[in-house]
């Protein structure tokens, strides 16, 4: 799976966080940080996380979860090692 198809993913799963205001989503790349850019509360990071395991298909560890931190490329990075640890 490519990255730019992660992170086209990642957007989808945003546009359905309403707290998240929606025309910054236009331009997210791997250096968008989900809190500073999307100013997404860190509360909704979990249920971000939980939807991209649904999404692609794989299974975080609860202390990559802890460790994750908030830009895109962090959950990209994320979903690719944990795809190729299977």
């Amino acid at each position: 799976m490519e990255r730019q198809e992660i992170i086209d993913g990642l957007v989808d799963i945003l546009r359905t966080v309403r707290t998240i205001d929606q025309e910054k989503l236009e331009n997210v790349t791997e250096e968008t940080d989900f809190i500073a850019d999307l100013k997404t509360p860190s509360t909704e990071m979990i249920n971000i996380a939980a939807k991209a395991e649904q999404k692609f298909d794989v299974e975080f560890d609860d202390d990559d979860i802890d460790d994750l931190g908030s830009t895109v490329k962090d959950i990209v990075d994320l979903i690719i090692s944990t795809k190729e640890k299977g």
